[in-house]
């Protein structure tokens, strides 16, 4: 069930994506922490991880025009090396906020051209017809970074700093682009059908992004994915917000080694069920993995927020804390597979990195919403409230895919590939 990682280009990506996740995997909960624990305030964590999100809302869309014009890989590995440069800023002086924020928006932006560029450029590298299973496979990938990088990150914090986290998240970058330096496979963009007219640059870049908002305008399983997507990411801003530091060491009495426990645990589970998807993905349809992923992913959420219902706080409501988040890793896996398969094969070459930038906006956007609303409605009615409300939403999102997403799922991209229009169906 593996043998795609013996395909030697897809294999050095995911290796790249796995040593890089990890790291920043570490990074996600020592910033955080460190920020809480310099302001003991919720809206100042809120604060940190909006100034990483606001790139996606302002730049995703645009940065989708410039992943279907230039080579993906180059992209990618010039990307991984500005952000290696840009966390060692934060030893400069990691206990001032202006300067967390600043890094964190560096490598919101710069991380707008790597993450449509690397979905762009996995259906050249595996084919279309096993992106269920190499989407996985990432999905895996990321859980295992998720196992390892959180417990990391917190023992990291606990015993040589911010610091500490940033060189260790600086040194996976640099590995990860070079391994991406080494794939053979053509990673140019095929040349879109549509030319862009314009003598300025500024209007070609207009054009090419229109361009791009059509095929999800005309294509309705993509239509449907954004919808959705929008009310699972403002669950996603809360649960950034509230749902480690806030609610482990304020709700359920636990300690901040135990907030890095509550976050791998959920790895555990996802790798679980990342086996099952990755022998069995192709089997499953993208309506079930991505809208059934949400809607458990959103139970789960919510037992986790509630958890000492079931126990007392300190170590027992931690522990029951970390077994929903056991449960939450297999849906999110399935989720985070369906959805980067619909937008794989709803979108030609040509403007895959448009509509994964697209996508990016839109839920930058919901994130950023989510952010503020657990930032003021964190401290004032109570994080388990609006923890749960998150969970509700997303919930919410799940059953709105599972009911409007197309259940003939045809692969459109094979066909239209051939005349080089755009994809789109009804």
């Amino acid at each position: 069930m593996f043998d795609l990682l013996r395909q030697r280009d897809f294999g050095l990506l995911w290796l790249a994506g796995l040593i890089s996740f990890a790291g920043n995997a570490a990074l996600s909960i020592a910033l955080p922490l460190h920020v809480y624990r310099l302001t003991d305030s919720t809206l100042a964590t809120a604060a940190v991880a909006a100034a990483n999100l606001l790139p996606r809302v302002l730049m995703g869309s645009v940065a989708g025009v410039f992943v279907d014009r230039w080579d993906r890989k180059r992209t990618m590995v010039v990307v991984d090396l500005a952000r290696a440069g840009a966390l060692l800023l934060i030893l400069l002086a990691p206990d001032r906020l202006p300067v967390l924020f600043a890094v964190g928006a560096i490598l919101g932006t710069l991380s707008q051209f790597f993450i449509p560029a690397e979905g762009a450029l996995l259906p050249r590298l595996v084919g279309q017809d096993r992106l269920v299973t190499a989407n996985a496979l990432n999905a895996l990938n990321n859980n295992i970074g998720m196992l390892v990088g959180p417990a990391m990150g917190a023992l990291l914090y606990a015993t040589i700093g911010i610091g500490g986290t940033v060189v260790v998240d600086a040194a996976t970058f640099v590995v990860s682009a070079t391994l991406i330096s080494l794939i053979a496979s053509d990673a140019r963009p095929e040349a879109s059908d549509m030319p862009s007219p314009g003598r300025r640059a500024w209007d070609r870049m207009a054009n090419d992004w229109r361009a791009g908002i059509a095929v999800v305008q005309e294509n309705l399983s993509l239509r449907v994915l954004f919808a959705s997507s929008v009310l699972s990411h403002v669950a996603d801003g809360i649960f950034i917000v509230l749902g480690l530091s806030p609610l482990v060491l304020d709700v359920l009495g636990g300690t901040p080694a135990q907030v890095g426990w509550v976050a791998s645990a959920q790895a555990i589970g996802g790798l679980t069920v990342g086996l099952v998807v990755v022998r069995i993905g192709h089997r499953m349809t993208r309506r079930w993995l991505y809208g059934g992923g949400a809607v458990g992913t959103g139970i789960a959420d919510f037992g986790c927020a509630n958890a000492t219902l079931i126990a007392p706080p300190g170590t027992a409501a931690v522990g029951v804390a970390m077994g929903w988040m056991v449960l939450a890793g297999g849906p999110v896996t399935t989720y985070l597979a369906g959805q980067y398969a619909i937008v794989q094969s709803q979108a030609v070459d040509a403007y895959r990195g448009r509509v994964f930038g697209a996508l990016g906006s839109v839920n930058g956007i919901a994130i950023v919403i989510g952010v503020a609303l657990g930032g003021v409605l964190g401290d004032r009615i109570g994080i388990v409230a609006v923890l749960s409300a998150g969970a509700l939403l997303r919930m919410l999102g799940g059953i709105v895919a599972l009911i409007l997403l197309p259940r003939d799922e045809r692969d459109v991209v094979a066909a239209l590939e051939a005349d080089g229009a755009p994809a789109t169906t009804a």
